[in-house]
């Protein structure tokens, strides 16, 4: 039995349909990210879960029990949850061990009780030296500790964070983000985080269910994501990619002036014979000064460097290639330096594209 179950979760605001039969399921201990542009419904998809909003349609089920759908709504106190917010909702009136003492206090349990499992949570996120300060003393991701250590201390059964980073600046976005992954990694809580930002989501999640308009696109493994993506929007959402118009004749894939095979090219098998859409990412294309040996099984084309930017850990290059002066963009390492018009030799591995719907 599933953890937590959506089962045809839909709302609208009015004739605005924000959340579309949404089907998905958690297992115990699993981290799933809800990742997908403003508007797509990952927020209120995440308020359904956590008893704030009432679906229109569709169930939610914990551990087997059904926690809401139409006209009945357990109320989020009741529902073994608990949720961090982008604004993180500590109190500024208290203490940094008051703020994650609250909860616990509200159970009832003892007071020795309390002091206990306050102290060893702050001492997990190493906040414990900072138990007796207030949230203005503190900086943005150490309120963000303090609300991860409130929310994790009376043990709940599902953990929702939603947007918890936006409001710090990137180097500590990176940092927290690898901090809330080892705390799921220590204490296994079934975890549903909403996020816009694909690098929080791929650093942190056991899957990453996409959405749009609504509606879950695809849920995967982050690498499978990346690398098997299944349709147009996911395979440029997740990541950068060149989207190519081609067309499947057998087993070869043609595009604009050339054709490669189309051996290991994932979503062959499935794909239509004629118009397609082939996906190739930036860093599945190597450039070179010469013409290569092709023993590794890539396709090698001729081409030139058309422009450059770049971005400290890489070259962005925009490559034309010579047989159909079709552009793509390339990642290349920062030792890697062509310049601007150029003559350089793409080779093209199979393995690292897919075909798309």
């Amino acid at each position: 039995m599933s953890r937590l179950q959506l089962r045809g979760l839909t709302k609208a605001f009015g004739t605005l349909t924000v959340v579309d039969g949404i089907d998905l399921a958690l297992e115990q201990g699993e981290f799933i990210s809800l990742l997908g542009p403003s508007g797509c419904g990952k927020t209120t998809t995440l308020r359904m879960i956590a008893g704030f909003i009432e679906p229109n349609a569709g169930s939610i089920e914990l551990d087997g029990e059904r926690i809401s759908s139409p006209g009945s709504v357990l109320p989020p106190e009741r529902r073994r949850m608990s949720m961090i917010f982008q604004s993180y909702a500590i109190w500024p009136n208290m203490t940094v061990a008051e703020n994650v003492g609250f909860g616990l206090k509200l159970r009832k349990l003892p007071a020795a009780e309390v002091k206990r499992r306050v102290r060893e949570i702050l001492d997990v996120v190493q906040m414990g030296h900072l138990a007796g300060r207030y949230p203005a003393e503190l900086s943005g991701g150490q309120q963000q500790r303090v609300a991860l250590a409130r929310a994790i201390v009376v043990k709940p059964a599902v953990l929702l964070l939603d947007e918890p980073l936006s409001n710090l600046d990137a180097n500590l976005r990176e940092e927290m983000r690898f901090e809330i992954r080892r705390l799921h990694d220590e204490f296994r809580i079934t975890t549903v985080y909403v996020t816009h930002d694909q690098a929080e989501a791929m650093a942190t999640s056991d899957r990453i269910a996409v959405m749009n308009a609504g509606r879950i696109e695809q849920v995967d493994a982050p690498h499978m994501l990346y690398t098997r993506p299944r349709t147009r929007f996911v395979a440029g959402f997740v990541g950068r990619t060149n989207l190519l118009d081609a067309q499947l004749r057998g087993d070869e894939i043609g595009l604009a002036g050339f054709a490669l095979r189309g051996e290991g090219v994932a979503g062959i098998a499935e794909a239509r014979q004629g118009p397609v859409l082939l996906s190739v990412r930036p860093q599945s294309v190597r450039l070179h000064r010469a013409p290569p040996g092709t023993a590794d099984g890539r396709l090698v084309l001729p081409g030139g460097i058309a422009g450059r930017v770049y971005l400290g850990e890489a070259w962005d290059y925009q490559v034309r290639v010579a047989e159909g002066e079709q552009q793509l963009r390339v990642a290349a390492p920062p030792s890697q330096v062509h310049e601007v018009g150029a003559p350089v030799w793409l080779g093209f591995d199979p393995e690292q594209m897919a075909l798309v719907e």
